[in-house]
């Protein structure tokens, strides 16, 4: 598996393309929805370290643990939730833990989301700025991973030592994982009807 084979499964459910994101950046999306996002979203972000681990990259690990609590900090700032938890977000955080008890899967799980989060968090911190009034800490998750793509550089050296059939297992978990992190998305927004139909214009 090539950096061209990942990247375009990456590419194929860029969040960046989904409406969710699409409203941040605009300013259109309520603040109730940063606050439900924000909920749903904690658990994966917390599971991330566990990946990590599975691929023996343990001070890694031990730095994604640092960054599960900046994203509390980010949490606090937009608010409790007055939504519950969407089902589709607890469906991306079991995706996520099965994927990280195997480390071929583990390569490819990550790098659904490691790819990825570069871009997204640079539009996210410019949208947090521009539209929501938030700074320093609330927002230091997204600042410190806008533009680094440091982890998907080592998940694509990763998975160039792997055989054919672990390529193929990879290239699986990373579709599965981008599939259900577009869904949590979905899962979100679906709960703020205003929302959908101004992403929609």
């Amino acid at each position: 598996m090539d950096r061209i084979d990942l990247d375009a499964i990456v590419t194929q459910y860029h969040l960046n393309q989904h409406p969710f994101y699409q409203a941040w950046r605009a300013g259109t999306l309520p603040r109730a929805a940063l606050a439900a996002y924000a909920a749903d979203y904690a658990p994966f972000v917390a599971s991330i370290a566990s990946g990590w681990r599975t691929l023996g990259e343990l001070e890694h690990a031990r730095l994604e643990g640092e960054h599960a609590r900046l994203w509390s900090r980010f949490r606090d700032a937009v608010g409790t939730p007055t939504v519950p938890a969407c089902e589709e977000a607890r469906a991306l955080v079991a995706e996520a833990e099965s994927c990280f008890t195997d480390r071929v899967e583990a390569i490819g799980a990550l790098h659904a989301f490691e790819a990825q989060q570069p871009s997204t968090a640079r539009s996210k911190l410019d949208g947090l700025r521009e539209h929501y009034a938030l700074e320093g800490e609330s927002t230091e998750y997204f600042r410190i991973h806008a533009d680094d793509y440091e982890e998907r550089d080592r998940l694509l050296a990763l998975a160039e030592d792997l055989s054919p059939d672990e390529r193929i297992r990879a290239a699986g978990a990373c579709e599965r994982t981008c599939k259900a992190m577009w869904r949590a998305l979905d899962g979100v927004l679906a709960s703020f009807p205003d929302a959908c139909a101004v992403a929609a214009l």
